[in-house]
């Protein structure tokens, strides 16, 4: 690392302009994410411009600005740091603390030093989480408490003013737009709380994610109606508590009218109970009965959803809650797939918009999916998420891959944001890890955008699976034409636009 230049000069907070007065390229963003369904039907986070003054976006180094206190992400021994230059530019009196009277410090927790040579009277450490795709929410919980935490402490201690920089370290593989979700969330909900003892939150960003908080914030900090109105349509679905912690989700028995699903819920729930404690009794060498995340369960969980109220569960064990969690998943899917079986699903198997046909050049399945067919405001969602598990789960045992004709149709084809989150938290890990390839054919603006928002911000992990293609003839390298049987309609567009010189015979129902 290169020498601190000790002439550079104090940066003093006063002269870091607010988000409120902030102009990017996100006023700008493009209006076509309006016209798609909203996930939130009303603004989860409405413009509020005494919010929108006490937050900054500031791309600098965090060791030359005069705050009362700046954030220094570490590790758990505080001997490796996100900001270096911070630390060294403190001098060697932090190190001393670090090492003799601080010592260590947990994943999600804070410790509070000395500034020391720095501007700053303070600095808060804090570890963020290694991030672990299986531990997902884990990971999300682990990074809300670091904000969250950071926050607590400066209303605490009386801190005004606070540098926060980046928790969620690359270096522990966290996806720098996922980490950047859950600072924004939390930031904007502690402000809601405390923000009359805070005066100003720096958020300190570096090269790598610059664009990302410039893109982010206006979804959480909106500052015309116009960015509340398109937050309602790319803000996830799922926003925490009121706080911004991620909930984790609970069991819920499904009352219906069927007495047959009735008693198959009774025997799952039966299961259910089984299953967690064999659980607790796995756990048991290494979290106790009092800390395990069941015994702090509040009353009845849906006699408190009727209340209005949320079930509180400790944070105090991650893993233990993301493996109940993963429990649970499992637990709901396999009663999605029972359901799929005993269920009459003609209705929805009789339109004709998604089923198998053939095999690639890999002798892998190939699924179609015609999204002219599937009218969205018309078909039984329940019904149709049901099917879509009943022809994929035997599929999806091993590679598979899925076609996606966009080819023709119009807004009531456009599934809702929420939705498509829904169906994909829905189904299993296999789901995402035996997929080889998902292809767009005849993508418009609209796919784009809403394909590049949902792989970069709810479901990186398959980013690099997707591609557009403009043509059905590109389909060929991977799948014989002869395996290929799409409508008839598909392949008269496909003419009309790429022109019929590309064309090749292919088995094609009627339209």
């Amino acid at each position: 690392m290169e020498p601190l230049d000790t002439n550079q000069q104090i940066i003093e907070v006063e002269t870091i302009p607010s988000w409120a007065t902030t102009t990017t390229a996100t006023t700008t963003t493009p209006h076509h994410h309006h016209t798609t369904t909203p996930c939130h039907s009303s603004p989860p986070f409405p413009v509020d411009a005494e919010l929108n003054e006490k937050l900054c976006v500031w791309s600098g180094d965090a060791s030359l600005l005069r705050v009362c206190a700046v954030v220094n992400s570490s590790n758990e021994s505080l001997t490796e740091h996100t900001q270096p230059g911070l630390v060294l530019r403190a001098g060697p009196r932090l190190k001393v603390e670090l090492k003799n009277d601080v010592k260590s410090c947990k994943t999600g927790e804070v410790r509070v030093t000395g500034g020391y040579n720095l501007p700053a009277r303070y600095i808060i450490h804090t570890v963020g989480p290694k991030y672990n795709i299986k531990y997902h929410t884990a990971s999300e919980t682990a990074l809300h408490m670091c904000y969250r935490r950071v926050l607590q402490c400066v209303v605490e201690k009386k801190i005004r003013t606070v540098a926060v920089c980046v928790i969620n370290s690359v270096n522990r593989g966290y996806p720098p737009d996922q980490g950047a979700h859950i600072a924004l969330r939390t930031v904007r909900r502690c402000l809601e709380h405390w923000g009359s003892s805070i005066d100003k939150v720096v958020m300190v960003v570096n090269s790598i994610d610059t664009s990302i908080y410039h893109l982010l914030t206006p979804l959480y900090f909106p500052r015309t109606t116009k960015e509340e109105e398109i937050a309602c349509c790319l803000l996830p679905v799922e926003l925490g508590n009121e706080f911004g912690e991620p909930v984790v989700p609970d069991r819920q028995i499904r009352i219906i009218d069927n007495p047959q699903h009735k008693y198959e819920d009774l025997l799952q729930l039966k299961q259910d109970v089984e299953d967690t404690a064999d659980l607790a009794a796995q756990l048991h060498t290494s979290v106790s009965v009092g800390e395990h995340a069941f015994s702090h369960m509040e009353d009845d969980i849906d006699k408190q959803r009727l209340l209005g109220g949320q079930p509180s569960y400790t944070t105090a064990d991650p893993e233990t809650a993301s493996m109940t969690s993963d429990l649970q998943h499992k637990q709901r899917y396999e009663r999605l797939l029972r359901r799929a079986k005993n269920e009459d699903l003609r209705e929805v198997s009789g339109i004709g918009c998604l089923y198998q046909c053939g095999l690639d050049k890999f002798g892998r399945p190939v699924v179609i999916f015609i999204g002219k067919w599937f009218k969205f405001n018309e078909i039984n969602l329940d019904k149709a998420l049901l099917y879509l598990i009943s022809l994929l789960d035997p599929l999806v045992k091993g590679d598979y891959v899925i076609i996606y004709f966009h080819t023709i149709t119009t807004t009531e084809n456009h599934p809702s944001l929420s939705w498509i989150r829904h169906v994909y938290d829905m189904l299993e890990y296999k789901y995402k890890k035996n997929l080889k390839a998902f292809y767009i054919v005849h993508p418009t603006l609209w796919t784009k955008i809403m394909t590049w928002w949902f792989t970069t911000f709810m479901a990186p992990q398959i980013k690099h699976k997707v591609h557009s293609v403009p043509g059905v003839e590109y389909l060929y390298d991977i799948i014989d034409p002869e395996q290929l049987e799409i409508p008839a309609y598909i392949t008269e567009h496909d003419m009309t636009i790429n022109g019929i010189r590309y064309y090749r015979p292919i088995n094609s129902p009627s339209s």
